[in-house]
């Protein structure tokens, strides 16, 4: 007999249907898992048959074909066990359902018939949806994961006689239901707070100007002066996550795995900070079967990386094109992979290769060149705001005043973004003026005719590139936006402008 279950299986960070025929003939007993499948997926056909077993169902003797389709497509990953065991029931003739073709449904299968969780359900719930399917079986871990898609049954089975008992119509189970205006109410109490840096007011009103404008920013100051300290608390001032930038974040980290059990969503901007001995295909994603590196599960969140000249050069080159396009493009032998990576860079710093400021540091100029020369021209070029953390003062330590809350600031950040929306509402790809295009910038940052002067002559005195002129107009929109103006003022400028130090060469 011949049966038919529908799945999914997800290629990059999207789902694409999957349809498990199964035929049950005669002949020798053999089963055999056609349609490109990898390792994990030819090692279920053991899994069902003693899943199968062991949840009470018999075993057809004969020849059995296992179709998963499209054919031309590799099939990865243990999520087909469910469907398989399901078709192999249907093909055997020991249930009967009209629901097959209703339902979409993954999961990894126990060899007691358990089901357990898999990669990649919310990618796979969005399919369902878009396919018109009634709901998708998935297991219980990966429920509240797939009811944060609206308008979809979401089905959690914890084991194999429990999924054809629901399709037959013999056991009903509650679809699972989550609240997502709950999910996004964020606890002050699990936060870090800028309240707890002492002093650094001109570094916390730089790191305002990055999150209310999505802007790349490099802190430049010697060990102690609290640059990672500084950077862990951005996350704390940034606006929150819409609905939708939610969903494709929590997509990303589905794929890879980072989902607690049981988390539906991912609800706070994601702060990544890897190791300066991160590879490639670490921070930008690759292996085999290309998958999300660093910079693409930081989407809509903050890259953080620490001690920046540490890094390998050809690591920071890679990340050139991500940073101007907000996409990563992966290809391997595998197969073109391209992933989302907008995200906001922030990146640390020693001033020098001892880590003391120019003027006490036993370092050759040379030296100090060579050491600021490991990081180029055009990735520089790629970040907004230079920004120097001078040493803490001692009446600063000593003080018994907090610094200003992140609360405030956030509030500031939002209604500065809230600008934003509207200036750009009738352009969906752009959400903050860092993603300004230059018929964007043309457009929003006109200047009069003293402040183009003062410009101009920065220019000229600086040496800056066509990239860093657009770089400061784009700085100096957000701080106009801050300051609750829609023209940009000489002020604007000239702050901006300040924020360019590696351009002035300070330090050598």
């Amino acid at each position: 007999m011949l049966a038919k279950v529908c799945s999914a299986a997800v290629n990059g960070i999207e789902a694409y249907p999957v349809e498990v025929e199964v035929n049950a003939g005669y002949g020798d007993t053999i089963i055999v898992i056609v349609g490109l499948p990898d390792a994990a997926v030819k090692e279920s056909r053991d899994r069902v048959i003693t899943a199968m077993v062991n949840s009470g169902f018999g075993f057809t003797f004969g020849r059995t074909t296992v179709n998963l389709a499209p054919a031309d497509v590799k099939k990865e990953g243990p999520s087909f066990d469910l469907p398989i065991a399901v078709a192999l029931v249907a093909a055997s003739e020991q249930m009967e359902s009209t629901l097959l073709d209703k339902y979409i449904m993954v999961g990894e299968l126990a060899l007691d018939g358990g089901v357990r969780a898999v990669k990649g359900v919310l990618p796979v719930a969005l399919r369902a949806r878009e396919q018109s399917k009634i709901g998708v079986l998935v297991p219980p871990e990966n429920a509240p994961e797939a009811a944060v898609v609206a308008g979809l049954q979401v089905i959690p089975v914890r084991n194999l006689r429990e999924a054809v008992g629901f399709l037959e119509g013999e056991i009903q189970i509650a679809p699972t239901h989550v609240d997502i205006a709950r999910m996004f109410e964020v606890s002050p109490d699990e936060e870090m707070d800028f309240a707890e840096v002492k002093g650094q007011e001109s570094v916390k009103r730089a790191m305002e100007i990055a999150a209310s404008g999505g802007h790349n920013l490099i802190l430049i100051g010697p060990p102690g002066t609290g640059k990672s300290m500084l950077a862990k608390r951005l996350a704390t001032i940034l606006p929150p996550l819409t609905l939708e930038e939610a969903l494709e974040t929590t997509k990303i980290h589905s794929i890879v795995g980072l989902l607690a059990p049981g988390q539906a969503l991912v609800t706070r901007r994601p702060f990544r900070a890897p190791h300066h001995t991160a590879s490639d295909a670490g921070l930008l994603g690759g292996n085999i079967n290309p998958t999300p590196g660093e910079i693409s599960l930081a989407h809509h969140g903050v890259l953080f990386l620490d001690e920046l000249p540490e890094f390998k050069r050809s690591v920071l080159e890679t990340m050139r094109q991500p940073l101007e396009d907000g996409r990563v493009t992966i290809s391997r032998a595998a197969g073109t992979m391209t992933f989302p990576s907008q995200f906001m860079l922030v990146a640390a710093m020693n001033p020098t290769p001892d880590g003391k400021m120019p003027g006490e540091s036993r370092s050759s100029p040379r030296e100090i060149q060579s050491y600021l020369g490991r990081i180029s021209g055009p990735l520089l070029d790629r970040i907004d705001l230079h920004v120097e953390v001078p040493a803490v003062k001692f009446q600063d330590i000593t003080s018994g005043r907090d610094g200003e809350a992140s609360a405030p600031i956030r509030e500031r950040v939002i209604t500065a973004r809230r600008r934003q929306h509207e200036r750009f509402r009738d352009k969906p790809k752009i959400t903050c003026n860092a993603r300004m295009s230059s018929r964007e910038i043309k457009q929003y940052c006109v200047l009069d005719e003293a402040t183009l002067e003062l410009l101009k002559f920065a220019m000229s005195d600086l040496n800056l590139s066509a990239r860093a002129y657009d770089r400061v107009l784009k700085v100096a929109r957000t701080i106009a936006d801050l300051a609750g103006t829609e023209k940009i003022l000489s002020d604007h400028i000239s702050e901006a402008i300040q924020f360019r130090s590696l351009d002035r060469q300070l330090w050598t």
